[in-house]
């Protein structure tokens, strides 16, 4: 994180008032850059982004400007005046429908979000007339899993069962077609966009309250002292803290802004993982044991048979990151999962979302890569 590059720098983020838009804004925040967030209006109750209540967070501790902007990603019109307000040097489109097992009790509406509203957003940065740099968040759920032991390349084949997944890869693939279409030269293209798309493993961290996700509900059953019931005990996922694939996001969206140029020559225009290390590739039972061993309580298997399919071997390579851009990750899994479960039990304890967060942050950029 090159403050340097961010301070005053105009970005643009879709989904901020989610989980890891909340991180990532209260990051670019600390760094001084000037924030246009775009999300669906703010649910009641409690959340990461109400507790840490950055629109005046950001002006009492003089860091950068917050300004936010609610409605759907496909109100075509207002994500129109949002743009033009914000006349964004940089985008990070986190908007989604994410969860999968949502996405099969709401079909339409996760390709609806997912997908088209992936290709308004770009419809509309058409109208700008200054470089803009645009990472398009997506998943390491898009995918054809074939249940392999071994990682995912960009270049593997895209796919997906679920209705999540399938809209990712969907996603993916407009992106690309979007791109190759209309970022160049010719008359009908605009030369002043540089499109990558992103792709993280299973990000955890403290501050998500997400319904049917582990960590979150794990941690509602360890504060009501309940067992923790998991669904897919042997189920194998890329775990990584929420910090590390965004300052992928970060590095790249600085990187693409650097090297813009029409977008044919412009070698970062593409897909990047930005997964964690081969040791964090573990069950979802050895992420509960060190939640436990940190957390006291107990978790028993308990799996639904309601015939919802989701993949059980899932790992990530990121060889491009790291030799495209340098980046790397810094936590390991034990790491990782500590300094979650930390959070939680702090901000239990009376602690500040805030606070906890910022000291995350801090730590973060203390630590060394991990190899």
């Amino acid at each position: 994180m090159e403050r340097s590059f961010w301070c005053g720098r105009r970005v643009l983020v879709t989904g901020h008032t989610g989980f890891k838009g909340a991180w990532l804004t209260l990051w670019l925040l600390t760094q001084g850059a000037n924030v246009w967030g775009y999300s669906l209006p703010r649910e009641s109750g409690y959340s990461l982004y109400n507790g840490l209540n950055l629109e005046c967070v950001a002006v009492a501790r003089a860091w950068g400007h917050l300004t936010g902007w609610y409605g759907d990603i496909n109100d075509a019109a207002r994500l129109q005046a949002c743009v033009m307000e914000a006349q964004p040097e940089v985008v990070i489109h986190l908007a989604a429908q994410s969860l999968v097992r949502r996405s099969y009790a709401e079909p339409l509406d996760t390709w609806q979000t997912n997908v088209l509203g992936s290709l308004q957003l770009l419809e509309c940065l058409r109208s700008l007339v200054n470089p803009c740099a645009v990472v398009m968040v997506t998943t390491d759920k898009v995918y054809e899993n074939r249940g392999w032991a071994y990682g995912y390349r960009e270049c593997d084949r895209l796919g997906g069962h679920d209705p999540y997944s399938a809209s990712k890869a969907a996603m993916e693939l407009a992106v690309a077609s979007w791109r190759a279409s209309y970022c160049g030269s010719a008359p009908h293209q605009t030369p002043y966009l540089s499109v990558a798309t992103a792709r993280a493993g299973n990000v955890i961290g403290g501050g998500d309250w997400a319904v049917d996700r582990i960590v979150p509900d794990a941690i509602r059953a360890l504060m009501a002292q309940k067992s923790i019931a998991v669904r897919n005990a042997g189920a194998t996922r890329p775990w990584q803290h929420v910090l590390e694939p965004l300052g992928g996001y970060l590095l790249l969206a600085q990187r693409l802004f650097e090297r813009h140029e029409n977008h044919s020559l412009n070698p970062l225009a593409k897909a990047f993982n930005f997964g964690p290390a081969v040791g964090s590739n573990r069950t979802v039972q050895e992420l509960i044991e060190i939640i436990v061993a940190n957390w006291p309580g107990v978790w028993i298997d308990e799996p639904k048979n309601d015939g919802l399919q989701e993949a059980a071997l899932l790992y990530l390579v990121s060889d491009c990151a790291r030799q495209m851009l340098n980046w790397q990750g810094r936590w390991d899994f034990e790491v990782t999962v500590a300094r979650t479960v930390a959070w939680y039990k702090q901000v239990a304890n009376g602690e500040s979302p805030l606070d906890c967060c910022l000291s995350d942050l801090d730590a973060f950029a203390e630590t060394s890569r991990v190899v």
